[in-house]
């Protein structure tokens, strides 16, 4: 018996610890150089920013679990339960549950998930057949967690699965952080943005990291995300000073990020948490549920004790 989970984002990992836990063997593999997927996280002047999804929520008892070892363990911490609304120049807020951060980026949380599996980076798999064969390499599960459209380019083009992941349209985004000198803007912890030619949301993220550094990140709009899809650099000018008027500030940016996310988001919530076939192909990831980085784990999480109740019992 062995599983092969492709892709190493949480959803992936997820699937892959719960496999684990029952004695199966599995291994996760990713393109990437980093497990995390978009839980991303970059390095600027010897601290990580965000750069993929901006925070998590936790409902499901399960994951509160996951969350309460992380936090014991410093890794994950609460950060606010109340965020702006920005839209059309007045400022509203919006309650709602505790959103909560990672003083080390989100990346972190990922990779202490993923300690003590079988994970191969830098391995991008062209395709996965019946059989299921990754590349021509037989298994007897195969997991795809990521993006619908890029799990599409994977598969066999006669598997069953691609009917499930067709028309299913997924929102960009391009995320762009700035480095300011100093912190000259209204105390938030994050704003949404509303009816914004440019913008969706603004995070602090010094506030989100707790110490205080003079950082924003800036989520786009899917129409600016697809209009510098060929390069995403070439939005920070317009997203700098879209911030700078939304904010009021004077201080120019000593340094810009710029990361584009084709697949950021799906536009419509699926029912089902994932999709195991009797052909031992399967599915997972945010596009299974709402998008959530809870409800990546938990469709990886749920898939994961599925495959070891098929094949255990």
């Amino acid at each position: 018996m062995s599983v092969v989970v492709v892709g190493a984002g949480l959803a992936g990992v997820a699937c892959a610890r719960a496999v684990a836990a029952a004695g199966i063997p599995v291994r996760v593999v990713d393109r990437a150089a980093t497990v995390g997927g978009r839980m991303a996280s970059s390095p600027h002047d010897g601290r990580p920013v965000d750069m993929g999804a901006a925070y998590f929520t936790v409902r499901d008892p399960e994951f509160a679990e996951v969350v309460a070892e992380w936090r014991s363990a410093g890794l994950a911490r609460p950060w606010t339960a109340e965020l702006a609304v920005l839209e059309h120049g007045d400022r509203s807020r919006a309650p709602g549950p505790m959103r909560w951060a990672a003083p080390a980026g989100l990346r972190s949380l990922v990779a202490a998930l993923a300690e003590g599996l079988d994970v191969e980076l830098r391995r991008e798999v062209g395709r996965v057949e019946a059989g299921p064969r990754v590349d021509g390499e037989p298994a007897d599960v195969v997991v795809l967690a990521m993006p619908d459209p890029q799990a599409a380019r994977v598969l066999d083009p006669g598997l069953p699965e691609v009917a499930l992941l067709a028309d299913r349209p997924w929102r960009p985004t391009v995320t762009v952080a700035a480095g300011y000198p100093a912190r000259a803007w209204p105390e938030l912890a994050a704003a949404f943005v509303n009816d914004h030619p440019v913008l969706t949301l603004v995070a602090d993220d010094g506030a989100r990291r707790g110490d205080d550094v003079p950082v924003l990140v800036s989520h786009t709009t899917a129409e600016v995300a697809r209009r510098f899809d060929a390069d995403p650099a070439a939005a920070v000018p317009m997203v700098v000073e879209a911030v700078r008027e939304l904010l009021d500030l004077t201080d120019d940016p000593v340094w810009t990020d710029a990361h584009r996310w084709r697949f950021a988001a799906p536009e419509h919530a699926r029912a089902e948490p994932f999709h195991l076939g009797e052909n031992g192909i399967a599915l997972a990831g945010d596009g299974w549920g709402s998008s959530r980085i809870e409800t990546a784990w938990r469709s990886g999480h749920l898939l994961g004790r599925e495959i070891a109740r098929r094949h255990t019992r």
